[in-house]
């Protein structure tokens, strides 16, 4: 019967680390528990840039497709669990003020609706901003079409009236 408990008694030859099985089990579920944390801890980095290139692409969308109405980007950042700060949010600021003239502003508006719904995803904030786009550009196209009819119901009192008369 001695030789089955052997084993398990420290600094026998049959167990080199000088270790108890009780220590062994221990040792091993620490080793255990540290491997799922680094994996835990992985995982969440992988998240965070995942977040990060979406969020780039995002804004970038609406960069590139605002041209000159667009601001800058501005980025919210979070700090990881590597000590890294990571990209969590972001915004670029459009123009959705009227330009000078109904013209402009219709050309304008569609580009600030093609801006704000640029991104695959569009936020609230961002449909928000196509809804206003959408508003002025109506109100510039009411404005232009008033004024091409004013334009081409010209009162009796501008007209030249003209007669030949030849003997």
């Amino acid at each position: 019967m001695r030789d089955n408990i052997e084993g398990y008694l420290p600094n026998r030859p049959n167990n080199p680390n000088g270790l108890t099985q009780d220590q062994s089990t221990i040792k091993a579920d620490k080793k255990a528990n540290d491997t799922i944390e680094n994996l835990k801890i992985q995982q969440e980095i992988q998240k965070l840039k995942s977040i990060e290139q979406k969020v780039i692409a995002h804004e970038m969308a609406h960069k590139i497709v605002g041209g000159q109405y667009a601001g800058p980007m501005q980025y919210k950042y979070a700090r990881g669990p590597d000590n890294r700060m990571y990209i969590v949010g972001g915004e670029v600021a459009i123009d959705v003020s009227e330009a000078p003239t109904p013209e402009e502003t219709i050309k304008k508006m569609m580009q600030v609706q093609r801006a704000a719904l640029a991104p695959a995803d569009p936020s609230p904030q961002d449909k928000a901003v196509a809804i206003k786009a959408a508003m002025q550009l109506q109100k510039a196209r009411l404005e232009l079409l008033s004024k091409q009819q004013k334009e081409q119901t010209v009162p009796a009192s501008n007209q030249k009236t003209e007669l030949s008369i030849y003997a």
